[in-house]
Order: C-alpha cells, then sequence, then structure tokens
C-alpha cells in the first residue's frame, strides 16, 4: 500500500484545514487508517483513526471535538478535517494504514498556525 498526504499549509490560529490521504495498491488489505503528526523536537504522536468499515473511531484528547476523520471507502481516501487549529497543532502530519502484512506510512505533510 502507498499512501500520499495532501492539503497542509499555513493558517492562522482558529482556521481551518482539510488533509487528504490517496491510498493505492492492495488496498482491500486495509484494516483501519488514520493520522499521526510530528512536531519539531517531539515524538510523534497519535491523532485520529479509522476502520475501514466506519465501525470505530478514535482520537487524541487533545483533537477531540475540533478534528475530524473520515474515510471513502470507494477508493481508499482518508480525510482529515481540522478545525479551530491552535500553534500547538503545528506539525508535519503522516497518514498511516494498517494491513493485513503491516503498516504503511505516508512520507507526511507539513502544517503551521501561526498565533
Amino acid at each position: 500500500v502507498q499512501l500520499i498526504e495532501t492539503g497542509g499549509g499555513l493558517v492562522q490560529a482558529g482556521g481551518s484545514l482539510r488533509l487528504s490521504c490517496a491510498a493505492s495498491g492492495t488496498t482491500f488489505t486495509i484494516n483501519a487508517m488514520g493520522w499521526y503528526r510530528q512536531a519539531p523536537g517531539k515524538q510523534r504522536e497519535f491523532v485520529a483513526l479509522i476502520t475501514s468499515g466506519r465501525e470505530y473511531t478514535n482520537y487524541a484528547d487533545s483533537v477531540k471535538g475540533r478534528f475530524n476523520i473520515s474515510i471513502d471507502n470507494a477508493d481508499y481516501t482518508l480525510y482529515l478535517q481540522m478545525n479551530d487549529l491552535i500553534p500547538e497543532d503545528t506539525a508535519v502530519y503522516y497518514c498511516h494504514a494498517a494491513t493485513w502484512t503491516g503498516l504503511a506510512w505516508g512520507q507526511g505533510t507539513q502544517v503551521t498556525v501561526s498565533g
């Protein structure tokens, strides 16, 4: 499975961005997809997860109520709608997929929130 993220950028605090992640390859092996992020000098941290059948979602406490994860099952495109952004959301955001054979990662997209 190959993953390509798009949609990052620079936004003012309080603004919104929507990230997309296009999956290709053996997408029928995907069980779940999600987002992680890594801020400068910090470890990569979990942001949100959704199962491929949309039965289950999970969010980090820091983004609950502000971020929404969704998936288009037709083409396995993953989305992360980010609202009410704060400077602490500044990070490289990585898409990941849990497949039958392991984890796949995208190369990341930069999100910068100015205060």
